[in-house]
This record gives C-alpha cells, structure tokens and sequence, in this order.
C-alpha cells in the first residue's frame, strides 16, 4: 500500500521529469539551430516567372481575353459558325434563338473573371428571371441567376454549383447592376477511362467567398444525379442562352 503523500510525491517527479524533458530537448533545438545556417532554407530556383497584374478587375499580362473591346472573335456558336450575340463597346448581350457563346479556346484547370449583369427590368421568377451559366469544359455549371430577392431552390441561385451546391452566402446585386465571378477551376482526371481526380471550385461573388474548394460531382445535370463521363483534358467554356437578355463583359482566362 503507498504511504502517505505517493500520490503528491508521483506528481512532483513527474513533472520534474517533464521539466528535464522539455529542457533537454530545447538545448537540442539551440545547437540544431546553431549547428545550421539561414541559407540552408532558403530555395532559389526555379524563379517564378513574371506577371503584370492589371489595374482593378483588368487582365493581368498572362491572360487570355474573351471578352473586351475587340467584339466576338474568340468566340462560336454551337454549330460552330460565328456568333450574332449583340455586342456594343465591349458589353456582349444575349439574344434569343442565337445559341450558347462557346470559346473557340479550351482550356482545363484555370483562373476565369467574368462581369455579368441581369436586366434591369425585371420580369419573371425564380429560374426565369436573369439566367444564365458559366459552364467550364462545358459541361460543369455556375450558375448565373437574378438571386435578389428572388425566391428559389437553393443549389439553382446565383454563384450555385448547379443542382450540386449552394453558396455560402448570397452576395447578389440589385437587377441592372454589374456583378462578377472570380473563379478557380481545377479540372478533373481521367486515367484509363476512369475518373482518377475529380474537379473543385472556388468561387467569389461579388468578391465574396461563396464556394470553397468544393468537389464537383459531375457534369451539370437538369434532372437525375451527375456522374463523370471520360473527355478531353482541354475543351472550351460556355455562357449560356436561357432566352433572357443577360449581359457580360470584360471575362479573361488564365490557364494554371
């Protein structure tokens, strides 16, 4: 049986043994630290290369421009003949039975900034009223939507992955105001014909956090569950013709 004061005596000694122990190994840490140089962590090569960023929301000197002031050249229609999107200095607006605006450009994992507005007369809603989408490879969709004040099912509003995931938070503009996308896409991988890297996205709205690194389940399905299906490490962008007059302006890429 312990005598009287073990149990005090056992604390004392285990805490002297941690003082011990914790003194030994930061006179260890001291001569690691004296024993190496600043150098020894410091990494030279390969140098970044350079990059000049663009004044506010403008493209930075690696990107490519989609949409500027120089019309509707980077881009084609779903057959695959020049688009008859109206465009008046530097503002591309929908018009109705003119098809989807498809890049002529692909591209995979990449940076994109895009500026949309939803008119500002406002008619209908829900899904009818100011939509639109941002498909990457065309076929994994933002969704573009007049989400003010306007009442809908959650994971179809603005800044949506659709019919996948909410945003955080609806960061949405008044109608007639413009508003933008600043997205990070990490494009999915196939090996073998089988998925071995699905794809992610970051989102701000309005430079709003509203979609953190989220893991895209497939493509963008009206109705049933997305899945993956094998494609192109590369194919073009979308902005969709959902019949109302959205407008965008000012969109660059830039492929990671």
């Amino acid at each position: 049986m312990p005598g009287p004061g073990s149990a005090h005596n056992s604390g004392v000694k285990f805490r002297t043994v941690s003082l011990v122990s914790a003194i030994c190994l930061t006179a260890a840490l001291v001569a690691q630290q004296q024993k190496s140089k600043p150098e020894d962590t410091e990494v030279w090569t390969p140098v970044p290369p350079v990059v000049t960023p663009g004044d506010g929301t403008a493209a930075p000197s690696d990107a490519v421009v989609l949409l500027g002031k120089d019309g509707l050249g980077a881009w084609i229609n779903n057959k695959g003949e020049p688009s008859s999107w109206d465009f008046k200095d530097g503002v591309v607006t929908v018009r109705q039975g003119a098809g989807d605006l498809v890049s002529k450009q692909a591209f995979g994992s990449c940076q994109v900034h895009l500026e949309w507005r939803t008119p500002a007369e406002v008619k209908g809603s829900g899904q009818g009223r100011g939509n639109s989408g941002l498909f990457f490879m065309g076929q994994y969709e933002l969704q573009i939507l007049d989400s003010y004040e306007n009442k809908t099912y959650v994971n179809g509003q603005a800044a949506s992955i659709y019919k996948q995931y909410a945003p955080l938070v609806n960061a949405s503009r008044k109608p007639g105001v413009w508003q933008s996308y600043d997205a990070v896409f990490d494009a999915p991988v196939f090996e073998g014909g089988k998925l071995k890297k699905p794809a992610y996205i970051t989102v701000l709205h309005n430079g709003v956090l509203v979609l953190n690194h989220v893991e895209i389940k497939g493509e963008t399905v009206y109705n049933g569950q997305p899945a993956y299906h094998p494609h192109a490490a590369k194919l073009p962008c979308y902005l969709q013709n959902h019949g109302n007059p959205m407008s965008f302006r000012n969109m660059w890429v830039r492929e990671l």
